[in-house]
């Protein structure tokens, strides 16, 4: 049997089942309950509408850029031609490398949370797409992940650049800041965050499009939220 902390168990009782909250009250008792002993990431849950009038279900894949950030440290690698090897140094990425980088990824010795790939290296990655592709790394033009501007596709993703995937019964998730973060930040994050998700609703869908909105931290409790 799963032990309980006590830290958690006295979490517990600030719980609200069944009630939903606005998202300026559920952030206020997230950021309360987050007591653990490091900077808490703050993720809201999202369940949606996958069902169209017409057609298989919807699949949602894109990307939002949050006015804040979302706090979490990436490490970028960059995967170009020799010769860009020096402007992707400069663009901050913490790894570079051209057939070398190739050779790590081919044999399994990586340690990146995304890859930026130029266009003339996709051929290259291509065939490595069954390593790459279900740990979400393979470099796609639509994520921003694949560029010629190396140093903006690495700024992106510095500040605030965050990828969103429905699964097959609809929910997706992300982070959208840190306990450190003000409220005022978090809330337009998190408005943010909604809109983006809303104008991904393609017209084949009848209804809502977000069915669920539930909001916490790292460590913590989570709140549901109603309607924007």
């Amino acid at each position: 049997m799963k032990k309980i902390s006590k830290r958690y168990k006295e979490l517990s009782k600030q719980a609200l089942k069944d009630k939903k909250l606005q998202a300026n009250e559920a952030l206020d008792l997230i950021k309360k309950n987050a007591n653990a002993k490091f900077d808490e990431s703050i993720d809201i849950s999202l369940r949606i509408n996958l069902k169209q009038s017409k057609g298989g279900d919807f699949s949602l894949r894109t990307v939002v850029k949050l006015p804040n950030g979302s706090g979490k440290k990436e490490k970028i690698a960059v995967l170009c031609e020799p010769d860009k090897i020096s402007e992707a140094k400069n663009s901050g990425a913490d790894i570079v490398g051209s057939d070398d980088l190739i050779e790590k990824i081919a044999s399994g010795k990586f340690n990146f949370s995304k890859l930026i790939c130029t266009p003339p290296m996709m051929g290259k990655i291509g065939k490595h797409g069954k390593v790459l592709g279900p740990k979400g790394l393979m470099p796609n033009p639509k994520l921003g992940t694949v560029s010629s501007d190396i140093t903006k596709a690495v700024k992106e993703i510095k500040t605030g650049l965050v990828e969103i995937r429905n699964d097959k019964d609809g929910n997706l998730a992300s982070s959208i800041g840190r306990k450190s973060f003000t409220n005022e930040k978090l809330l337009e994050n998190f408005n943010f965050f909604i809109d983006s998700v809303k104008k991904e609703k393609p017209d084949t869908i009848k209804g809502e499009f977000i069915k669920n909105v539930i909001l916490t931290s790292t460590m913590g409790i989570s709140y549901k939220v109603g309607a924007k």
